[in-house]
């Protein structure tokens, strides 16, 4: 997935103690961003850490990315349907299901067509495709609503962060820091910080075995003048500078980031106190100020 669309407003470094191992790092770059892998291990048992993740995400870009044509979604999108899908598709847009759920449709990857809109009246057509409700999914076929298009930018990181973790726990990696533009932080305490591309560093967290993604609306515009980030409800000006969400997987901090940046706090409030297991909202105002939910 080529250009990123958000900022990626987290930085990271590992917890130092007399007890931990120097950490290797690693960082390359896949999805759309800069990706790195931090782990207690030497840099030779490291390889085989590195070799996974890579593998894992080469499936990833030829499942979710809307650049190569080749692509499962490309597919999707070109045809409107698309048979005998990936279990790995059908997951992503299972969980594109509970979050739409969850956010009362504040989450919707069928905003794609507003991303080629170029004028009023193409705006007001693309609009009137906008719809996950219109989507049909099964383990044996996906079929979009007439003339609908899908974006998975706003949680394939997160869904991709958590099948490397996944699969690096099963090899018996556990002290993982994994960064796939989202962050989960496992096995121990890691130190992360939340920025904003504004205000700067804002927040100071630790994190053990619980994902973390952001989101900060302003830092590229479409051709129209918006914000990259797009309301499926048709607001047209974010009502957040930035976004964090701590949540038990990547998939659904990532999101919920994406979703709440036109939400209400008391929309966000609500939001979490539905969703089952622990989220935690860092919301940064336009003017600096931070706002905490926790659900």
């Amino acid at each position: 997935m080529i250009n990123r669309r958000r900022f990626l407003a987290i930085s990271a470094a590992a917890l130092a103690s007399p007890s931990h191992a120097l950490p290797t790092r690693w960082r390359g770059y896949a999805m759309g961003a800069e990706i790195g892998l931090t782990l207690d291990a030497d840099p030779v048992e490291a390889k085989h850490a590195i070799a996974s993740l890579r593998s894992i995400l080469e499936k990833c870009e030829t499942l979710f990315s809307l650049y190569r044509p080749d692509s499962a979604l490309s597919e999707l999108n070109r045809t409107g349907h698309l048979k005998s899908p990936d279990p790995a598709f059908v997951s992503l847009l299972q969980a594109c299901s509970a979050a739409y759920d969850l956010t009362n449709g504040r989450f919707d990857p069928t905003i794609q067509p507003l991303w080629q809109t170029t004028s009023v009246k193409e705006v007001q057509h693309a609009r009137a495709l906008i719809g996950w409700d219109r989507v049909r999914l099964s383990q044996n076929r996906v079929q979009l609503g007439q003339g609908q298009a899908l974006t998975l930018n706003g949680i394939a990181q997160g869904f991709a962060t958590d099948l490397v973790v996944h699969a690096l726990r099963k090899a018996g990696w556990e002290k993982v820091l994994v960064n796939i533009g989202e962050y989960y932080a496992s096995g121990r305490q890691w130190l992360l910080g939340v920025s904003d591309p504004v205000h700067g560093l804002v927040e100071v967290t630790h994190l053990k075995d619980r994902a973390i993604a952001t989101s900060s609306p302003g830092i590229m515009r479409l051709r129209s003048g918006g914000a990259h980030i797009i309301d499926p409800m048709g607001e047209y000006a974010p009502l957040w500078s930035t976004v964090s969400i701590q949540a038990p997987d990547a998939a659904a901090a990532d999101a919920l980031s994406t979703a709440f940046c036109y939400a209400s706090e008391s929309e966000i409030a609500a939001t979490l106190a539905r969703a089952a297991g622990d989220y935690i909202a860092i919301c940064v105002r336009p003017s600096g100020k931070v706002v905490t939910l926790q659900g």
